[in-house]
């Protein structure tokens, strides 16, 4: 028989997202990473064999889901980095996922970059970091947002193992042949630009990009791979578009309408909006090697966000919690609920960042949720964030240890 690990977090307050509730004195049990009990200590055999941590009535909350990252993104000259060797991409993707970790993000989307490598090097135990569910690389037509060439550039590298956020296809064909190429690695999802955007060199951000035949094209791919499509999409006019058309999740959308609501509930879609980026990008994006055409293009979806997401939120949208920072600028991935919490309640961040990550990923009930059953991805926090979310903004003062797969992988005592 294979030896059983357990894990028992006594005297916790637990809390409840769904709810917006707290439970103190708690204990939770672990056996092999997974969630078996949680519940009063004084109904619980804790085996002999585990190893107890006190949360001394400190927050246990389930691990934080980052539902838009990059993690090989290690510099914003994302076309530059397309000629980087793999193996040093890797070592930078190695370094940002375990900082990710460390901020309490047990598991990220992937959307454009990483692949089935990094996802099984964090199984594997080879990489520390936060699990990755991936979609391999990007789908842009010529010209699109993920086609890094400048104006006078010729050359692609279409190789599986360039380190480039995207695959440039035009046509049906080549589209759905590129989609195939994704799901046959395992992707979990096919991201597609479905409008301009900032990093990338030569087009507009209020452009819409693919035809609606190639769009269909891919949604046919992912469904009949039962996966989904997401789309990258700023402007209401391609971000209904893309809707319509199937797909299943918008990435950004700051420029949304009332008419974009509509879809979304209609759809039953979810909207990932990346609010930090854009203000990290105008403090940062030249320090970080974001170049200067893309830097000019900031402020057009800079001051449109906040009022997107509060349109949404107040519209009944699915929302997920999204970063999507580039090179240097990711240690302010935990910024994103300062800002959040400007237009949502704690409970409603909170979730977006948990239960509808989780749910939109295909691991509710596993992710998400402190209960028999889930996964034990969990953090021990000093402040219950059901009162003031902002807290978790500063993880380093406000997270006391964070526990993965029932690990432990940070600890304060």
């Amino acid at each position: 028989m294979p030896e059983i690990h357990h894990l028992h977090i006594s005297n916790a307050t637990v809390l409840d997202i769904a709810a917006g509730t707290t439970s103190p004195g708690q204990s939770i049990l672990v056996a092999d990473g997974v969630i078996t009990w949680v519940g009063p200590a004084s109904e619980v055999s804790v085996p002999a064999d585990a190893r107890t941590i006190d949360a001394a009535g400190r927050y246990v909350m389930p691990g934080l889901i980052d539902g838009h990252v990059h993690v090989t993104a290690a510099t914003a000259d994302l076309g530059a980095m397309a000629e980087w060797s793999p193996t040093y991409v890797a070592a930078h993707t190695a370094r940002t996922m375990k900082a990710m970790l460390h901020r309490g993000f047990t598991t990220v989307r992937d959307v454009a970059g990483a692949d089935f490598g990094v996802a099984a090097a964090v199984e594997e135990g080879l990489f520390e970091g936060p699990r990755v569910i991936f979609g391999g690389k990007a789908l842009s037509q010529s010209g699109g947002h993920g086609d890094m060439r400048s104006r006078g550039g010729s050359m692609l590298d279409p190789h599986q193992c360039c380190p480039s956020i995207g695959v440039v296809c035009d046509g049906v064909d080549a589209v759905r042949k590129a989609a195939r190429d994704q799901l046959r690695t395992g992707a979990h999802h096919i991201k597609i630009m479905l409008s301009g955007g900032v990093a990338s060199p030569t087009d507009r951000v209020d452009s819409t990009q693919f035809s609606e035949s190639e769009i269909l094209a891919v949604v046919e791919e992912a469904e009949g791979s039962n996966r989904y499509v997401c789309g990258h999409a700023y402007t209401a006019r391609a971000v209904n578009r893309g809707l319509r058309l199937g797909v299943k999740c918008i990435e950004h959308g700051n420029l949304i309408d009332d008419e974009s609501v509509r879809l979304f509930v209609e759809k039953d879609a979810y909207l990932v909006p990346t609010l930090i980026t854009y203000e990290r990008l105008k403090a940062d994006g030249e320090a970080a090697g974001l170049p200067a055409a893309s830097r000019e293009k900031v402020d057009t979806v800079l001051h449109a966000g906040l009022e997107a997401l509060d349109r949404a939120n107040k519209g009944g949208v699915k929302i997920v919690f999204g970063s999507d920072l580039l090179g240097s600028m990711q240690v302010h991935q935990s910024s994103e609920f300062r800002i959040r919490a400007q237009v949502q309640t704690a409970q409603e961040v909170l979730r977006s960042a948990t239960l509808t990550a989780a749910e939109l990923i295909g691991m509710e009930g596993k992710l998400g949720v402190v209960a028999p059953g889930a996964l034990a991805d969990l953090l021990i926090v000093n402040r219950n964030p059901l009162d003031d979310v902002t807290v978790l903004a500063d993880p380093e003062s406000s997270i006391n240890a964070v526990i993965q797969g029932g690990r432990i992988v940070s600890s304060k005592g």
